[in-house]
């Protein structure tokens, strides 16, 4: 399996080994449409994929990584961590490429600049502020031998993927131009928690039912889709997600979040699941 050097809090790599055979074994195009580090679409055999992230320095960090040469990529990394004096302990470097970083104007900011934050950030993780800034403390991080080599294998194989990026709200996805034999997977923020990429704002109530009628306009049509989530989370239950799931097929996986957040105060184990209407 190919692991993503984005690292997102809830990220599916763990459960790749459970969540892929119950996918269809054959796919025309898949969409990954809360596409994140892509744990899972870079992983699916599909004739295409389509990625979408809302966040667009995300989607352009894909985009990037696709278009453009390894060695290319890697030596702007390096040169940002040669001008900046990176390592462990040199804080003051890493906030001051933050602030240029964030100085420059959303569309035109370097990819490969955000990427060498993220190495150094804590825990590795993304963040933006309600001002667009990323916004992630010093993590006393490097991008190291492990963290290097999972960023090569991870480019070259997403370069040998036919995918086409977008930056949208899935609500904007047409799906009557979806083909029978797609299959649609989708991993929303959970409802009633936040992390650091969907702090802003959160996920709503609203977000979960759209997503819910987004899902059965999908079956309606007789596409496949899969939905990641949780049935309880923190000790807290989604009974909104517990009621619409009844009419289709729920497969409980076996994992828990609960040492990827050392702020994490619940002990109570996460129930994830994989909804599908199949």
């Amino acid at each position: 399996m190919i692991k993503s050097p984005l690292n997102y809090v809830g990220g599916k790599y763990k459960l790749l080994s459970q969540i892929l055979p119950l996918f269809p074994k054959e796919i025309d195009t898949f969409y990954d449409l809360f596409g994140g580090g892509f744990n899972v679409g870079i992983n699916v055999e599909a004739e295409r994929h389509v990625y979408n992230d809302k966040l667009h320095p995300v989607t352009n960090l894909l985009l990037d990584m696709y278009q453009n040469d390894i060695s290319i990529l890697l030596e702007n990394i390096d040169e940002y961590i040669a001008d900046y004096g990176l390592s462990k302990t040199n804080k003051e470097g890493y906030l001051r490429l933050r602030s240029d970083y964030n100085e420059i104007p959303e569309p035109f900011r370097p990819s490969c600049a955000l990427y060498t934050l993220i190495a150094h950030s804590f825990n590795n993780q993304i963040r933006f502020n309600k001002k667009g800034e990323f916004n992630m403390p010093f993590g006393e991080r490097t991008f190291n031998h492990a963290l290097r080599k999972r960023f090569i294998e991870f480019v070259n194989k997403l370069q040998t993927l036919d995918i086409k990026f977008y930056n949208k709200d899935f609500r904007e996805f047409d799906i009557e131009s979806f083909e029978t034999n797609s299959f649609v997977y989708i991993d929303t923020p959970y409802l009633g928690t936040t992390a650091t990429f969907n702090e802003n704002g959160g996920w709503t109530e609203k977000d979960e039912r759209d997503v819910h009628e987004f899902l059965d306009r999908l079956n309606r049509k007789g596409i496949k889709f899969a939905l990641s989530n949780v049935f309880e989370s923190k000790g807290q239950s989604n009974d909104i997600l517990k009621d619409w799931a009844k009419q289709y097929n729920v497969h409980y996986l076996d994992i828990s979040y609960s040492n990827c957040n050392h702020q994490r105060k619940s002990k109570a184990p996460d129930v994830e699941v994989l909804v599908t209407n199949y």
